[in-house]
């Protein structure tokens, strides 16, 4: 009996010990071409995210690159450092993974639905942006998680 109550204790602290965080997701993320950090980061009870930097290979005559794809004109001056790329991600307990965000990719203008979860590594960021509600069209990405330094 002993043995058995031991067993439910550790198996109660291990699920504890592993059991992911709403804030697990907060941090600052390489993006999966190892181009952009990506700073994540709770706001009201959401997760969102910006570009906080980019290497210099990608810039233009010493400028970060613009946002030239975004579908409204006035916007396409804009840099693309500072731009907020993540929004609305909230975190589910019971699914373990962070839903009804938003994902904008500068690259081609475009915003998708998206949702994010971690699968052994807390240091690797899964995302998939999807359309028209359908998760299983879409494109999933990895971040990697960084410093900003």
């Amino acid at each position: 009996m002993k043995k058995i109550l031991i067993l439910f204790l550790f198996g109660l602290w291990l699920n504890t010990v592993s059991a992911q965080q709403a804030s697990d997701i907060t941090g600052i993320w390489w993006n999966d071409e190892k181009t952009s950090k990506i700073e994540v980061v709770e706001e009201h009870g959401q997760f969102v995210g910006k570009i906080v930097y980019m290497i210099p290979e990608k810039y233009e005559n010493g400028q970060p690159p613009k946002d030239d794809e975004n579908p409204d004109p006035a916007l396409r001056d804009r840099s693309v450092v500072g731009l907020q790329i993540l929004s609305s991600l909230k975190y589910s307990p019971d699914d373990q993974e962070w839903q009804g965000g938003r994902i904008y990719d500068p690259k081609s203008g475009k915003t998708y639905d998206c949702y994010g979860w971690f699968e052994d590594d807390p240091n690797k960021l899964f995302l998939k942006g999807y359309v028209v509600g359908i998760k299983w069209l879409g494109k999933s990405t990895e971040w990697t998680r960084t410093s900003l330094n």
